[in-house]
């Protein structure tokens, strides 16, 4: 499953952008904000960039961008039930935002909690059908889905012998080690 992450490059073009329409210098220090913070995380540094998203909070708690990383720093800080809530805040707060929803299965997947990784991620779909990975996710929930699934069907009938080949491929599929555990993916924006 890959969570949806920030390039650096591709948010300071959104962020630059964001602070050009803006024009003001309030708006230029929030840009320069997510930057900073997104490099923390890229160092490996979660409890750094909770501390300045904390602090960037207080002035703004409503900010839909400082609470995304806030919820992607939790999860890197291995704060799992703090980044849930987070992301599930940010579905109710911002329903039309995909990416919550995306890094919400994910942490779902990570407890074997597929039904609700499945609800989440046909909420990202349906929220914006063009989010790739996304669509990525919600194949390999569907793929883990059909593995226990057909477990099942092989502990019950333990003589199927059309369940087994399939069983097999999923197994192997789950094998492999993943290219990467994180895609570069758009921020939330509001």
């Amino acid at each position: 499953m890959k969570p949806a992450h920030l390039t650096f490059s591709w948010l300071l073009r959104l962020l630059a952008l964001a602070a050009l329409l803006a024009g003001g210098m309030a708006q230029a220090q929030t840009v320069g904000d997510y930057a900073a913070i997104t490099q923390l995380l890229k160092a490996g540094k979660p409890a750094e960039a909770l501390t300045q998203i904390e602090q960037r909070l207080a002035a703004n708690p409503r900010d839909p961008q400082l609470r995304f990383l806030r919820g992607v720093a939790q999860s890197d800080a291995g704060k799992t039930e703090e980044a849930i809530a987070t992301f599930t805040q940010l579905t109710q707060d911002y329903p039309e935002l995909p990416e919550p929803y995306n890094n919400l299965a994910v942490l779902y997947a990570q407890q074997n909690q597929f039904d609700k990784a499945r609800v989440a991620l046909e909420m990202a779909v349906r929220n914006n059908p063009s989010y790739a990975t996304a669509h990525e996710n919600l194949g390999d929930i569907y793929a883990r889905l059909a593995q226990q699934s057909y477990a099942k069907a092989l502990q019950l009938d333990p003589n199927n012998a059309t369940v087994k080949p399939k069983l097999a491929l999923l197994r192997e599929l789950f094998q492999r080690p993943a290219a990467s555990t994180r895609t570069p993916a758009s921020a939330p924006r509001k």
